[in-house]
């Protein structure tokens, strides 16, 4: 008798700044399925790259990871997000500014809400970070795969991903602070 896999596939969005640098942390783990970089929580539909950058749509850059929850758990992606940003910044995430680059856990259902909720306030309790924890969390709504030169960019231009990760700062602060 052959055994049937059955995959246990959910969503989870995460806003940190560029979605370049939020892919890689998440791309290779197991029971990751797939990670997309696009845009979600704005008022205009399909937006591109140019209109989220203006600022006018409302979007934030995010990854939406599609994973097998029965090899890794929502808690376990809200955990490793929080080790890619810096949470006490509202306004952007290291050199990138602005709406578009806030930092946001968007949450699918209730339990997803319950684990974000909870994580942040372990976050604050911690004395961590001498600023206040500012990462939103929010309903999901639509979201809009980017434009196909914007997936798996530290794949597709390495060195440029790589110079800049670094240029950026994000690094320097994980290194820090995590």
């Amino acid at each position: 008798m052959v055994k049937e896999m059955i995959l246990m596939e959910e969503k989870a969005i995460f806003a940190g700044g560029c979605f370049w640098c939020m892919v890689k942390p998440f791309d290779e783990l197991p029971g990751i399925i797939k990670v997309v970089s696009g845009y979600t929580g704005g008022h205009t539909v399909n937006p591109t790259y140019e209109e989220v950058c203006s600022g006018t749509t409302g979007h934030t850059e995010a990854v939406e990871i599609t994973f097998d929850s029965e090899i890794i758990s929502y808690k376990d992606l809200v955990e490793i997000y929080w080790h890619q940003t810096d949470p006490t910044d509202a306004m952007g995430q290291f050199v990138d500014r602005g709406d578009s680059y806030r930092p946001v856990i968007f949450y699918e259902n209730d339990e997803q809400y319950e684990i974000a909720k909870e994580s942040r306030e372990r976050l604050e309790k911690s004395g961590k970070f001498d600023q206040p924890i500012v990462t939103q969390i929010e309903k999901a709504q639509i979201f809009y795969p980017a434009e196909e030169y914007h997936q798996d960019f530290h794949r597709k231009n390495k060195d440029h991903y790589q110079k800049y990760r670094e240029a950026s700062g994000r690094d320097r602060f994980i290194d820090t602070n995590w």
